[in-house]
């Protein structure tokens, strides 16, 4: 068993969930901005947690500056994480929108009205911004969170839990609406994983290990967040200097998060050019590249084997494959695609919808980077995580997602005979 009581914090996120469903817009809209003002004023402590937590990392032998720079936090992203509490605060609250009625024949009015669903557990590695934008989302939305982030950032997720709830000491929301699991044991996940009487839907967001486990254990509705293992597809029409661009951007910009490409698939037809242009500006920021036996022809890579197309890599690595034709890299993503992001470049409008029509993925790009699948860039305020299942939810969380709808139905005396 844990060192802490898994249950009885679920079961207080749950009487805080029936007192936050009912509060309005401005109880809760309040209660983001306390959030985010109260992140501003302990954003010392916060640092200070947070360099204990590097500190530790950097003691283990295996680990890489990908992961680093997910747990690392800094003043610029402590202001991020309070500027996205706030930006959910200006977000249309979902909670009580009306989906529709219709009078049906025995005139009794049937609708639907979005409400929230309860309790949230979400089980995270590394980041800890993501504390902080998981319950902003979920209080916008009427939910009580349950966090259980990694062990790596066990100091910087207390220090922003703490700063979290005590901006909402002195509003109309229940502080019990967020808490974290401060065990680090795997005994607290397994706990968590069963508390279907409190948690009404359990989100991993990480690793394939992790997301596989909470899949294959919990007795908890589970919103499946699927790893990235995403490809950007440069075509025989395409400009091969946004190309570059893109591709460039796609890998280093933030190596080490789902959205960032880890396959670069190029058309037989302009691999030399193409490769030229793009393999010296991504060696310039340190990419190691390993390319197929027709790239490595043209430029001076290791090779790849077929381990490197499965492999989401969260780390400045990139495997590259030339393709005869469009039809070859489609067939190439949907065998190794995770169903994340994915991207072609072209100026061919015909290829292009080809491409969009095809390709089966939460997001799929023409001509842009797949590192704008979020939630903050696609207008949602931030994101809760990202689905690459098809039931319910797909590609990034916000607040709607994070509800469900109940029937209302209005009679006049009616009965069923």
């Amino acid at each position: 068993m844990s060192n802490v009581n898994v249950e009885a914090l679920c079961k207080k996120a749950k009487t805080a969930s029936k007192k936050l469903a009912i509060l309005s817009s401005e109880a809760k809209n309040e209660a983001l901005l306390k959030m985010a003002e109260s992140l501003r004023k302990e954003k010392s402590a916060i640092i200070d947690a947070n360099k204990e937590d590097v500190e530790n990392l950097m003691k283990k032998e295996n680990y890489t500056s990908a992961f680093k720079d997910r747990l690392t936090l800094t003043e610029d992203r402590i202001e991020g994480m309070a500027e996205g509490l706030e930006d959910i605060a200006k977000l249309d609250d979902p909670v009580g929108e009306h989906l529709g009625a219709k009078k049906i024949q025995n005139q009794m009015e049937v609708g639907r009205v979005r409400v929230p669903m309860g309790v949230i557990g979400i089980i995270y590695e590394a980041r800890p911004n993501v504390t902080a934008d998981a319950a902003g989302l979920s209080l916008k939305a009427g939910n009580s969170i349950v966090l259980r982030g990694s062990a790596e950032a066990i100091n910087s997720n207390m220090a922003i839990t703490k700063a979290l709830k005590a901006g909402l000491e002195y509003t109309k929301v229940d502080p019990d609406c967020i808490s974290l699991i401060e065990d680090k044991s795997r005994d607290s996940v397994n706990e968590l994983l069963t508390q279907d009487k409190y948690v009404d839907a359990l989100i991993p967001r990480g690793g394939k290990g992790l997301i596989q486990f909470v899949v294959k254990n919990s007795t908890v509705p589970v919103i499946e967040t699927g790893k990235g293992n995403c490809h950007t597809y440069v075509d025989k029409d395409a400009d091969i200097d946004m190309a570059a661009e893109i591709a460039v951007n796609a890998k280093v910009q933030r190596p080490g998060v789902c959205n960032a490409m880890e396959t670069l698939l190029i058309h037989d037809n302009i691999k030399e050019d193409f490769l030229k242009k793009v393999v010296p500006k991504l060696e310039e920021q340190d990419v190691e590249i390993r390319g197929c036996e027709k790239a490595r022809q043209v430029c001076d890579v290791k090779a790849a084997d077929e381990s490197d197309w499965d492999e989401e890599y969260l780390d400045l690595i990139l495997a590259v494959k030339v393709v005869n034709n469009t039809d070859e890299a489609v067939n190439h993503i949907e065998t190794y695609g995770t169903s994340h992001s994915e991207a072609i470049v072209t100026e061919n409008y015909t290829t292009a919808r080809k491409f969009l029509n095809e390709i089966d993925a939460a997001a799929v790009y023409v001509n842009a980077s797949t590192r704008f699948t979020d939630g903050g860039m696609f207008g949602m305020g931030a994101e809760i995580g990202i689905s690459t299942q098809k039931l319910h939810a797909r590609g990034p969380m916000g607040i709607e997602q994070l509800t469900t709808t109940k029937f209302t139905i209005l009679g006049s005396g009616q009965i069923r005979s």
